[in-house]
């Protein structure tokens, strides 16, 4: 029996971040969505292509082997599915963890398989699985929770991939940028091991990258946007055309880049082309 994973979300990251790198990873993904548009383009198209971008050019990508379930109207299928399978993802948005939680811990109640399902929440929120598993303890009968950890294992992930605007006929085709970051936790795993998924950088701790993140991309951003705004540029890419804004840009990110080296102790060279890539 292959690998399968279960992704709640079908949108844009869903689609062309966390399946695209699960099917990369040789996993058959079931998606699970309430969008009945999105579930039926799914449902009706066998493959969607993910188109990277960068400054060196584009490049094309074909995701297949998935099928699409949805939960409003077939909760058995989803639980089933769950059951089974040897991964969770989700991609919802934080405030809607608390209404996914419940279908996925009668899925996780419902596993009779020895090797429990790893649960992996790729939210733009700090802790999204801690919160996922709080949802989900208080979803499942209080006996059922003493041996929960028999059954699934639940590890924080740190994520950053833009997704620009998507032309209006993309359909389920995503326009994506290449730079990404996928960096989960590996201890909450302990002798099972993690899953097989390439794409992530697993860590012991999170702290130091969710931090690289918000001090150099979001630093990054801010930054950008408001000497942009206060020079009267239209766009991001408006201002960094501007070489005075570059290089205030460039002198914010060397200052936060000697936090970031003296606190976790990541290389200058490390950071330099962190800091490069993006």
């Amino acid at each position: 029996m292959g690998k399968k994973a279960i992704q709640f979300g079908g949108g844009n990251i869903g689609r062309g971040f966390v399946a695209e790198f699960l099917h990369t990873a040789g996993y058959e993904v079931v998606f699970v969505d309430v969008m009945e548009n999105v579930i039926d383009a799914l449902q009706q198209n066998k493959s969607y292509e993910v188109t990277e971008v960068s400054e060196k050019g584009e490049t094309t990508k074909t995701v297949s082997n998935y099928r699409a379930i949805n939960s409003k109207t077939n909760e058995s299928d989803v639980i089933e599915e769950i059951a089974t399978a040897d991964v969770v993802t989700c991609a919802v948005g934080p405030r809607v963890l608390k209404f996914i939680a419940p279908l996925i811990a009668k899925g996780i109640d419902a596993r009779t398989v020895s090797k429990p399902v790893a649960v992996i929440a790729c939210e733009n929120a700090i802790g999204a699985t801690d919160t996922l598993h709080g949802f989900i303890k208080d979803s499942t009968d209080p006996e059922r929770v003493k041996t929960l950890y028999s059954r699934a294992q639940f590890a924080n992930s740190a994520i950053d991939r833009i997704v620009p605007n998507q032309p209006p006929d993309a359909g389920l085709n995503v326009r994506i940028e290449k730079f990404y970051e996928w960096v989960v936790e590996q201890t909450p795993f302990g002798d099972v091991g993690h899953p097989d998924i390439p794409a992530i950088h697993w860590v012991d701790h999170l702290e130091p990258y969710i931090e690289r993140k918000l001090y150099t991309v979001n630093t990054g951003h801010a930054t950008t946007a408001y000497y942009g705004y206060q020079a009267g540029k239209k766009t991001i890419a408006e201002a960094l055309a501007d070489k005075n804004i570059r290089d205030t840009v460039h002198r914010v990110l060397e200052e936060t880049a000697s936090l970031i080296i003296a606190k976790h102790e990541i290389s200058e060279r490390a950071q330099k082309d962190y800091v490069d890539v993006i």
